[in-house]
Order: C-alpha cells, then structure tokens, then sequence
C-alpha cells in the first residue's frame, strides 16, 4: 500500500440519529430529509430522532453507502 492510498471501511449499520446519518453524507439534516422524501413510505416513520437499524439499511440502499475514510 503507498503513503498516500486511503483505507476505506464500511459503514455499520445501526441505530443512527438523524444528524449522524446526514454526518455519514456530509450534508445538513435539513438536506438528508430532502433526500428521503421519495422514500418515506419504504423507510417508515421514525421514532424521536433516531433511524433503527432496518430503516438505516434501507436508507444505504436508497442513496448508496456512505464511506468513511481513515
């Protein structure tokens, strides 16, 4: 591996608050809700401000999966 190659890891899924996920984006919360809009009824409704694992899993299927970089 070279210096300056970056290693990618996949993100887990899990419960994840609403600004954790739109962090996972790099976008504003604001932004996420306008991302999801198409999918509401796919996602289903969330409780308090947290996505639970099945609905995280559809939400990375829907807009594809965020990568984290170490």
């Amino acid at each position: 591996m070279q210096k300056n190659e970056q290693v990618i890891q996949k993100t887990p899924v899990k419960t994840y608050s609403v600004k954790e996920v739109a962090g996972l984006y790099n976008i504003s919360s604001k932004t996420l809700k306008k991302w999801l809009t198409p999918f509401e009824k796919e996602i289903g409704e969330r409780r308090g401000y947290f996505y639970y694992p099945k609905q995280v899993k559809i939400i990375f299927e829907k807009l594809g999966l965020p990568e984290t970089h170490i």
